[in-house]
C-alpha cells in the first residue's frame, strides 16, 4: 500500500465522501457567522466599557448614559448567545457528519479490499486492512469534530479580524500581520513531528491487530502442538511498542500546546503593550483601543486552537492517508463476459502458474488439467481431488477455480460440451460464475444468530429440506445434543460450537443453499476432524456426487483420495532469479 502525504484537509476526502462535502460547507457558513459575532462582541464590549472608564477617570464628570450601556450589554449578550449556538451547532453536526464520513469511508475501504481479492498487492494485507477499517478510521472522528472546524474558523475569522483591526488601528494590524506567520511555522514543525509519530503508532497497531488475528485463527493448531504460550511474547512486545508510540505522540502534543500557548500570549502582549502606550500618549481613542484589545486574542486564538487540536487529529489523518492508499491501489477490472451453464462442461487449466507472495516460489507451477463437470442428473457427478504437499498451491488453485484470483501465467477456462467459445474465468462475470458454485472453506465463515439462521442464511427453506440436510451431514446428532436444537444461539465465527460442529453446520448450509449449484468446492474439509466427523464429510461428498454435482476437494487423507474419480497433482517450483 502506498504511503500518502498527510494533509490538513485532503481534497480526496471531499471528492469521495459526500457527507464530508456538506459538512465542510456547513462549517464554512458557521465560520462566517462566528467571525461576524466576534466583531459585534468586540464593539459591544468597547462601547459598553468606554463610558464607564471615561466617567471614572480623574477628568470625568461621573455621569454615565445607562440606557446606552444597557443597549450595548444586550447586544453583547446576544453575541455571546450566538457564539454559543454556533459552537453547539458545530459540535452537534460535527459528530453526525463524523459518523457518516467514517461509515462511508469504511464501506469504501472494505469494498475495495474485497475487489483486490484474497491476494492483494504488497502492503495491503487483509489483517492490516481489517484493523484500519475498524480501529484506525475510528480515530477520524476527533479530526472532523474538533480540528476541521477550527481550521475553517481560522481561515475565516483570522483574516476578518485582521481587516477589522486594520480599520481601527493600522499599527496593531501591522504587528498582527508580522507575528502571525510565527504560529503556523511552529505548528508546521510540531505537526511534522506529530504526524511521524502517529504514522508509526498506526503501523504498530496494524501489526498488532494482524498478529492477534493470525494468532486467534491459528490457536487450535498451536494448542494441538502445545505452542499456545510462545506467541504471547511477540504480542506483548507489539503492545509495548504501541504504548511507546502513543506516549511519544502525547509528549509531542503537550509540547505543542505549551509552545503555541506561549507564542500566542507573547504576540497578544505585544499588541496590548503598543495600544496601551499609544493610549496614554493620546495616539488612539479609547473605544478603538478597547475594541483592538478584545479582538487581538481572537486573531491568534483560532490558530492556537488549531495547533492544540492537531495532535488529536493526527491519528485520524494518518488513518485517512492509509485508507486512500488502499483505495488508490488499482483493482483488477471485473469481467463482463457472461458465464454459460457449467453443467456438462469442462474446466480447463492451461499452464497455470501463480507466484507465491513474499516467496520465490511458483505455487502452483505450470499446471495443466481438464476437469469434466457433472451432468446435473442423478449418478452423473464426480469427485475431483487436488493432491500435493503443503505449500504446493492447492488452496491457491481453489481461489483460481472460484474466480477470486487471476493466474500470473496461463488461464482457467470454462468450455461447454456443445460448440461454443470457451470463457476465461478472469474475463467472465464473477457473479454469474459464483451463482453456480458452492464453497466450503477450511475455516467456514459463520455469522452470529441461531443454528437455523446460519444454515438457512436468511432464506425460506422447508423444514423437510433442513431435516434431510441435517441427516446427510450429521448435524442431526449435533442438534440432539444442543439444548435448544435449531434455535441454539451461535456467536460470531461459530463461538459455542466445536470445530467438528462448525464443519457440519457449514456442510448443511452448503447442502441447503446450493441445491441448484452444479459445482461444489471443499478446501480440506476433513482438517481437524476425528474419524466420526471425517465420515460425515465423506457421506456428504457422496450425496453431492450422487445428485449429479462436481465436487472439487483439497484432499490429504486417503479416505478422500479413495473417493475421488479424478486426481489433479499440484506442485510448486522454486524460481531461480538471475
Amino acid at each position: 500500500m502506498r504511503r500518502s502525504e498527510v494533509k490538513p484537509l485532503d481534497p480526496r476526502l471531499l471528492r469521495q465522501v459526500r457527507a464530508a462535502r456538506s459538512y465542510v460547507a456547513l462549517t464554512a457558513l458557521l465560520g462566517v457567522a462566528s467571525a461576524a459575532l466576534v466583531v459585534v462582541q468586540a464593539f459591544a464590549v468597547a462601547h459598553a466599557l468606554a463610558p464607564v472608564v471615561v466617567a471614572a477617570s480623574p477628568g470625568g464628570d461621573g455621569v454615565v448614559d445607562q440606557t446606552a450601556i444597557v443597549r450595548w450589554l444586550v447586544v453583547l449578550a446576544g453575541a455571546a448567545a450566538g457564539r454559543a449556538a454556533v459552537a453547539w451547532a458545530q459540535e452537534r453536526y460535527g459528530r453526525r457528519a463524523a459518523t457518516r464520513v467514517v461509515a462511508d469511508l469504511r464501506e469504501q475501504v472494505v469494498a475495495h479490499a474485497v475487489a483486490l481479492g484474497p491476494r492483494p498487492p504488497a502492503g495491503t494485507r487483509p489483517a492490516e486492512v481489517a484493523t484500519l477499517a475498524t480501529r484506525g478510521l475510528t480515530d477520524l472522528e476527533p479530526y472532523l469534530v474538533r480540528f476541521l472546524p477550527q481550521l475553517l474558523l481560522t481561515a475565516v475569522v483570522t483574516p476578518a479580524t485582521v481587516l477589522v483591526v486594520l480599520g481601527l488601528d493600522w499599527v496593531s494590524a501591522l504587528i498582527a500581520v508580522v507575528t502571525l506567520p510565527l504560529v503556523p511555522f511552529f505548528m508546521w514543525l510540531i505537526g511534522t513531528m506529530t504526524a511521524g509519530t502517529s504514522e508509526r503508532r498506526l503501523a504498530t497497531v496494524e501489526r498488532l491487530g494482524a498478529q492477534v488475528l493470525d494468532l486467534v485463527a491459528g490457536l487450535p493448531t498451536l494448542r494441538a502442538f502445545g505452542r499456545e504460550i510462545g506467541p504471547g511474547a511477540r504480542v506483548r512486545a507489539l503492545g509495548e511498542a504501541s504504548r511507546r508510540a502513543t506516549m511519544g505522540t502525547l509528549r509531542v502534543a503537550f509540547l505543542s500546546g505549551a509552545v503555541l500557548e506561549l507564542l500566542t500570549t507573547l504576540c497578544v502582549a505585544i499588541i496590548a503593550v503598543g495600544v496601551g502606550l499609544r493610549l496614554v500618549h493620546g495616539g488612539i481613542e479609547l473605544v478603538p483601543a478597547l475594541a483592538v484589545l478584545v479582538l487581538a486574542p481572537e486573531i491568534f486564538g483560532p490558530l492556537k486552537r488549531v495547533g492544540s487540536e492537531f495532535h488529536a487529529s493526527t491519528d485520524g489523518l494518518a488513518a485517512t492517508a492509509r485508507a486512500f492508499g488502499v483505495l488508490d491501489t488499482p483493482a483488477p477490472s471485473p469481467g463482463e463476459r457472461p458465464v454459460p451453464r457449467a453443467v456438462g462442461g469442462t474446466l480447463v487449466l492451461d499452464d497455470v502458474t501463480v507466484r507465491a507472495p513474499r516467496r520465490h516460489v511458483d505455487a502452483p507451477a505450470r499446471l495443466s488439467a481438464r476437469i469434466s463437470l457433472g451432468t446435473g442428473e442423478p449418478g452423473g457427478g464426480q469427485v475431483v481431488a487436488l493432491r500435493g504437499p503443503s505449500g504446493s498451491g492447492k488452496s491457491t488453485l481453489v481461489l483460481l477455480l472460484l474466480g477470486l484470483l487471476r493466474p500470473d501465467e496461463g488461464r482457467v477456462v470454462l468450455a461447454q460440451a456443445e460448440p461454443a467459445d470457451p470463457v476465461d474465468l478472469a474475463e467472465a462475470d464473477a457473479a454469474g460464475w459464483w451463482s453456480q458454485v458452492a464453497w466450503v472453506p477450511q475455516r467456514p465463515a459463520i455469522g452470529p444468530g441461531t443454528v437455523h439462521d446460519v444454515v438457512t442464511d436468511g432464506r425460506q427453506v422447508p423444514q423437510e429440506s433442513l431435516d434431510a440436510a441435517a441427516r446427510t451431514t450429521g448435524l442431526d446428532t449435533v442438534l440432539a445434543d444442543l439444548t435448544s436444537g435449531w434455535q441454539t444461539p451461535v456467536g460470531l465465527g461459530g463461538v459455542g460450537l466445536s470445530v467438528g460442529q462448525r464443519q457440519r453446520v457449514a456442510l448443511a448450509r452448503a447442502l441447503v443453499g446450493a441445491a441448484d449449484r452444479p459445482v461444489v468446492v471443499l478446501d480440506e474439509p476433513t482438517a481437524h476432524l476425528d474419524a466420526r466427523g471425517e465420515q460425515v464429510v465423506l457421506d456428504t461428498v457422496r450425496a453431492w456426487r450422487d445428485a449429479g454435482r462436481t465436487v472439487v476437494v483439497v484432499a490429504h487423507r486417503a479416505s478422500l483420495m479413495a473417493l475421488a474419480d479424478q486426481v489433479v497433482d499440484v506442485e510448486a517450483r522454486e524460481v531461480v532469479e538471475v
